[in-house]
């Protein structure tokens, strides 16, 4: 979960270190698409998806009916994202239905409205009034062997039925039908975190995207030493992404580290304390933490930078040796990925392994995809490193996308031994085999600086 930044209201006013920015300094931005152009490409891709997604995890898990139901405003996420692209929301009452007739996957929409070319209309209001009756009609004719409904009291986004939504159905559906119901969270979360090559495609010109506001951002175009706050560069970021022609699905965060022991690990009490001063000074280690949505997959990353001071040409080498540490901790989770093992035994592994190499790890790492956040195996929580309850026996599955994120604590030398928390955070890719970085991964620290 992102951490709360509480922000006073005079700093969303000027940016004034920005304004003062050197004007020469120029940023290549990878070329981003029209409406029309994301819209097509976007239903290009869930024609392919549920053509194989869908009946892949339906008879993975042994389901033969899924049925998914949301209201204009209030979708449940797995039909926010099997919508066509020009839709934004449902339509009244949306019913979705997918049956399994052995042979391929029948789609209908149990609504007044066909949902675009994806789902035909199976309900005519007209001729019968009552949409109840039609869903219970339209079941009993197939006569499945399980009815699968999006409740979980455990994984969020395969809990979106609503309460009434339920109580309905299963009113209408009578004593016969409701001994098929089963509720399976891996249907939802299957269709979620699976990627399909063609959003691969795309998945590094996105992520691009994302490193390419944050290195702009982390420079002497937007960072005056001495005079911009943590607060200016966020509201930049918030700026820059919308300039961009996207959104952001979270605020982003822009933290500092600084030197506050001597030489003899003595605190030096004439320093300004980055908890209360949170202007970005000359010799800082600076963190954001940023995400971006587009073309409806998203992104999640935390990066470092460190502010040169007068006569230095490079970070300290401690600090330098600190983000390689982080690195490292990222190699060793990312050795551990697969087929199958679950989330917390990813997370033991790696600490147990972290640890013997002297490593003082935290790892929280989630799936990214249609969600920041995504559907998929958890691995770790900031605040919870022995294993997560409930949730952490869910599997790792290939062909899915992660937001690979960890920090380690590392003591600075020219700091006086203070530690630092390398937080580190980028968007990869599991094929069922290994993990690659969607576009590469932070080794060298952003240096501000003249």
């Amino acid at each position: 979960m992102k951490p709360a930044i509480l922000l006073s209201l005079f700093f969303t006013l000027f940016l004034p270190a920005i304004s003062n920015a050197k004007a020469t300094e120029t940023t290549d931005y990878p070329t981003v698409l029209s409406m029309q152009e994301r819209a097509k490409l976007r239903d290009a891709w869930l024609d392919e998806r549920l053509e194989t997604i869908v009946p892949a995890v339906m008879r993975e898990r042994g389901i033969d009916m899924w049925i998914l139901i949301a209201r204009e405003y209030n979708e449940d996420p797995v039909v926010k994202t099997m919508l066509p692209a020009t839709w934004v929301s449902a339509r009244r009452r949306t019913v979705l239905m997918f049956y399994d007739n052995g042979k391929t996957v029948e789609r209908l929409a149990v609504s007044r409205y066909p949902v675009g070319t994806f789902f035909k209309a199976a309900w005519n209001p007209e001729q019968d009034p009552d949409q109840w009756q039609r869903i219970a009609d339209l079941i009993a004719a197939r006569n499945p062997s399980k009815i699968a409904l999006n409740v979980s009291d455990t994984f969020a986004l395969a809990d979106g039925m609503t309460h009434s939504q339920h109580q309905d159905l299963i009113k209408a559906l009578g004593p016969e039908l409701q001994q098929k119901i089963t509720y399976d969270p891996a249907l939802a979360i299957g269709w979620l975190e699976r990627r399909i090559p063609a959003e691969m495609e795309q998945y590094p010109h996105i992520v691009g995207l994302a490193h390419a506001i944050i290195n702009e951002g982390f420079s002497l175009k937007v960072i005056k030493p001495g005079v911009t706050t943590t607060a200016d560069v966020m509201w930049w970021y918030r700026d820059k992404i919308r300039q961009q022609g996207v959104i952001t699905w979270f605020h982003p965060t822009v933290s500092i580290q600084r030197r506050t022991l001597d030489d003899n690990g003595q605190t030096m009490l004439e320093l300004f304390d980055p908890a209360k001063d949170s202007v970005i000074r000359r010799g800082d280690l600076i963190h954001v933490d940023f995400g971006i949505k587009y073309i409806g997959l998203n992104t999640d990353t935390q990066h470092h930078g460190y502010v040169l001071k007068e006569g230095e040409t490079d970070a300290p080498e401690g600090i330098r040796k600190a983000l390689a540490v982080g690195n490292r901790l990222q190699d060793i989770l990312t050795s551990n990925y697969k087929i199958g093992i679950s989330g917390d035994a990813v997370l033991a592994a790696s600490r147990k392994q972290a640890i013997a190499e002297g490593i003082v790890p935290s790892i929280y790492t989630h799936p990214i995809g249609y969600h920041g956040h995504a559907a998929g195996a958890t691995i770790g929580m900031w605040d919870n490193q022995g294993g997560v309850p409930g949730r952490g026996y869910y599997p790792v599955v290939a062909n899915t996308a992660w937001s690979i994120e960890l920090n380690a604590t590392v003591p600075i030398p020219e700091w006086g031994g203070q530690k630092v928390r390398i937080m580190l955070e980028e968007d990869a890719f599991f094929n069922g085999k290994s993990v690659t970085y969607i576009d590469s991964r932070q080794t060298e620290l952003h240096i501000i600086g003249d």
